[in-house]
């Protein structure tokens, strides 16, 4: 039995063309941490993380945290809407295709 491939329709509800942008990454280099992203996704896609002084992630229950940034920590879950790039300060985020 083969496999079935579900293809999405790249129209809007009214027929209007729409491509998904779904997040490939954020730039922990640049992120605040302010968490906006995380506040307008309803499919759980990031995570706040801590990042030491040698900008390893780690656990928020580290001591050495030297401060909170945002992770894409389920990107199967991203829909493709953009919403969290929107209300991004930063600009920090990277979308794409699939």
């Amino acid at each position: 039995m083969e496999a079935m491939e579900t293809v999405l329709p790249t129209v809007s509800r009214d027929g209007r063309a729409w491509e998904p942008s779904y997040l490939l990454s954020i730039d922990a280099r640049i992120c605040i941490g302010c968490g906006r992203c995380f506040k307008v996704c309803g499919r759980s896609v990031m995570s706040l993380q801590g990042i030491t002084e040698d900008g390893d992630a780690v656990s928020l229950d580290d001591d050495e945290i030297e401060r909170k940034v945002m992770f894409v920590s389920d990107p199967g879950a991203c829909i493709g809407c953009a919403a969290c790039s929107r209300v991004c300060p930063k600009n920090c985020q990277t979308h794409g295709s699939a």
